[in-house]
């Protein structure tokens, strides 16, 4: 068996470890992912991402800006970079901060640190203006749900 880790930086090695010894294969291209679901804090301060060359690399959540997904295909955006998972957003979403990330439409979730800016729009719907200046609709179905996030 093959799975990937999406662990806290302080439990990882020995949770590699511990893995090894049971003759489980830990790489950062399995198709299952053991997530640290009870971390200090309570969320996943890392993910594990690929960058543009399919390397597997590690992100911080606080750098995220946005997340998007197009079918299966995710992207995290960080500022300049875009990273890419093939996981579902549903469990993405379960292992970020809820104070600070929230889904805003059925295929994007936002940071809240991230918001520059929030303007009303028609039909219940918001246009936030992001730091790195993109542009994302909150659709009617996520309204109430965002106006209480933010409470407005």
């Amino acid at each position: 068996m093959k799975i990937r880790l999406q662990v806290s930086d302080n439990r990882r090695q020995s949770l590699i470890d511990e893995l090894r010894a049971l003759g489980i294969e830990v790489s950062d291209d399995a198709e299952l992912t053991l997530t640290d679901s009870l971390s200090e804090r309570g969320y996943a301060e890392f993910l594990s991402v690929r960058d543009n060359e399919q390397n597997a690399v590690r992100i911080a959540t606080d750098d995220i800006v946005f997340i998007e997904a197009y079918g299966h295909d995710v992207e995290f955006h960080c500022g300049s970079s875009v990273y890419f998972s093939r996981d579902p957003l549903y469990r993405i979403m379960s292992v970020l901060n809820e104070n600070e990330f929230i889904r805003v439409s059925n295929s994007v979730i936002i940071s809240r640190k991230h918001v520059k800016k929030i303007r009303s729009s028609y039909s219940m719907k918001f246009v936030l203006t992001m730091t790195d200046g993109t542009l994302i609709d909150v659709t009617r179905t996520y309204y109430y749900a965002f106006k209480e996030f933010f409470r407005i």
